[in-house]
């Protein structure tokens, strides 16, 4: 498993990157491989992004050419106290909320760039990872909820004060992208403080609402599932034309 820079033209389109607002702040786009990634900071920081990111997917497949289930299980796996912190991270995400380690990659890995960024100096950051957010900024921002077909998608959005920051914001969904979902929930977005954590918790709550099993139903059950997880801060779940919310959660009508 080599890691290979290449040119962001040859991933998959990302539409909801082009209603992204950086406020004044420097946009770069950093692809390694599968890794593909939508940056704003205060300054320009691409070699830095793209060194870490580097960094981080080598770690992760080490790991994974040695423990090949860490990639493949759909059930949480035993803590490994001597692995690099983003694997012990993405662990502790999966045992928590109940699902596969993977299930916070791409959230564990925003997050990861955008603290190492951080580190280097960056005072505003916003690393986007296929709609999984790591935001750390000092002032009020607005994130907007992507929901497929839904209407309420890009209709609503999430309210967050730079107090709440650093965050996560991360989204799973059951009829757009290509993660794994065993839900029909359009989105499912959970804000935590760590992305990992967003990560792994959407991915969990998404499937509760059940393939073939939405609506009103579905929705009432994913936040319902949402309380046995004191670590996330709320949850918004989208289902058609249905939205449910719980948590410390501040909706706004975009």
């Amino acid at each position: 498993m080599g890691i290979r820079p290449r040119k962001p033209e040859s991933y998959v389109t990302r539409d909801y990157r082009h209603v992204v607002s950086g406020d004044g702040l420097v946009a770069t786009r950093v692809c390694v491989d599968e890794t593909d990634l939508h940056i704003f900071a205060d300054r320009d920081v691409e070699k830095v992004a793209q060194e870490l990111v580097v960094r981080y997917r080598l770690q992760l497949e080490t790991h994974i050419a040695k423990n090949p289930l860490f990639l493949s299980s759909l059930e949480p796996l035993p803590l490994i106290h001597v692995a690099p912190p983003i694997i012990r991270e993405m662990l502790q995400a999966g045992i928590d909320a109940g699902v596969g380690p993977m299930a916070a990659v791409a959230g564990a890995v925003a997050r990861y760039v955008g603290m190492g960024l951080v580190a280097e100096g960056a005072r505003e950051i916003i690393v986007e990872n296929g709609g999984d957010i790591f935001l750390h900024r000092h002032k009020d921002c607005t994130v907007s909820i992507f929901a497929g077909q839904s209407p309420l998608s890009y209709n609503v959005g999430i309210r967050l004060g730079s107090d709440k920051m650093p965050c996560g914001v991360c989204t799973s969904s059951g009829t757009i992208g290509h993660s794994l979902s065993f839900g029909d929930a359009d989105s499912v977005t959970v804000v935590a403080d760590s992305t990992s954590v967003a990560d792994a918790v959407a991915t969990r709550l998404g499937n509760e609402v059940g393939r073939g099993r939405g609506g009103k139903e579905g929705v009432s059950r994913a936040l319902e599932c949402a309380g046995r997880f004191p670590a996330i801060r709320g949850v918004v779940v989208i289902c058609n034309e249905i939205m449910g919310a719980v948590g410390d959660i501040e909706l706004v009508k975009l």
